[in-house]
């Protein structure tokens, strides 16, 4: 009997492979891609790099992913006649057609973070927006640069204490940079989201520890509408969760409305910005900067226009980019693909699957 094919894709780190490892060889083949491949569903994939995906995919029987590097869309999976289960890792991949996946009898299992119970990855998340904020505030990436390159200091940084953090979105993630915002450097924070109210605002505020108001009477969290958070916040930071209904909710509109002196956040997803939009607006330099974690289209192209060093030169605005390493921890990885492993083991033995997503 062949062994059954198994491909690991997307891994960077190649965090996988030890983990994988473990596998009987007789019984299993693993193959690892490092590099990917552009997006089977992407508006500006070409039928060529389309082909070029399948090619790739098709002859896995298994196929272990990581969350939302490579989508998977009805009409790639249509193309895969020999896949029989899909592996993700967290509890949710909105680049998992499920309805698809269920209709050919293919399971789809997920992981949990077992490094922070609970999270879904929202713990590393936090620290990295909050890493950026701080980061961005305090020009630490352009005087890094600067010292290892022979100059000195080249621009002055900004307080945060005292100043406004507008949250777009009060989510979890929302929720848990407010709190470290306000609690340790005394931002002011101010929030907005479609359906967010003032009594939700205050809930969260006391889940977080806090008192609903100050002694001056002055909300905790709170809630405004989206023109007022834009006109008045030193730092605008993103929480939403990727939808039809959130996609493009930062446009040229709502870049227009904030201070000169403001900076952009986004940990969250990238095309809750119109990519275009934030590059012009930080190319003439309309706001202080932007610090960016996640991108409309990654891996970034080669020749993407966020791919520059003049960044912060000749009036651009300043911009601080990380590959969207928000949830890359290694502890966290290392569990994933743990319970990856064990699930090919539980598929191949006919067992239920451990965090099946439907």
């Amino acid at each position: 009997m062949a062994p059954i094919k198994i491909a690991v894709l997307d891994d960077y780190q190649e965090i996988s492979k030890p983990k994988f490892a473990a596998l009987d060889t007789e019984k299993f083949q693993v193959s690892f891609f490092k590099d990917t491949l552009p997006p089977y569903n992407h508006a500006k994939t070409t039928q060529d790099d389309k082909d070029k995906l399948v090619q790739r995919l098709e002859p896995f029987e298994v196929i272990a992913t990581m969350r939302e590097r490579t989508p998977f869309p009805r009409d790639l999976i249509a193309r895969l006649p020999n896949l029989k289960l899909l592996l993700t890792t967290g509890t949710r991949n909105l680049a998992l057609d499920l309805p698809a996946f269920k209709e050919r009898g293919i399971p789809v299992a997920g992981a949990v973070d077992k490094a922070h119970p609970g999270s879904v990855g929202s713990v590393s998340t936090t620290e990295h927006c909050v890493a950026m904020i701080l980061a961005a505030a305090r020009n630490i990436a352009q005087d890094d640069h600067s010292i290892k390159t022979g100059g000195w200091q080249i621009a002055s940084a900004i307080s945060l204490s005292g100043k406004t953090l507008g949250l777009v979105g009060l989510g979890r993630l929302g929720v848990a940079v407010g709190k470290i915002m306000h609690a340790a450097f005394g931002m002011r924070v101010v929030a907005w989201s479609p359906n967010l109210t003032q009594e939700t605002a205050d809930e969260k505020a006391q889940a977080a520890g806090f008192s609903v108001e100050n002694s001056q009477g002055e909300k905790t969290f709170k809630a405004v509408t989206k023109e007022e958070l834009l006109k008045t916040a030193d730092i605008v930071s993103l929480h939403l969760v990727l939808s039809d209904r959130s996609r493009g909710s930062i446009s040229a509109k709502d870049l227009s409305l904030m201070k000169r002196s403001a900076i952009l956040i986004n940990t969250s997803r990238g095309p809750l910005v119109v990519d275009e939009d934030l590059l012009d607006a930080l190319e003439k330099g309309n706001i202080r900067g932007a610090a960016l974690d996640v991108f409309e289209l990654e891996p970034l192209p080669l020749d993407s226009r966020w791919r520059t060093t003049k960044w912060g030169q000749d009036g651009r605005s300043q911009v601080l980019l990380t590959p969207h390493m928000g949830y890359v921890e290694q502890s966290t990885l290392e569990g994933w693909y743990e319970q990856q492993v064990e699930n090919v083991e539980r598929w191949a033995k006919g067992e239920p699957l451990v965090q099946s997503l439907y």
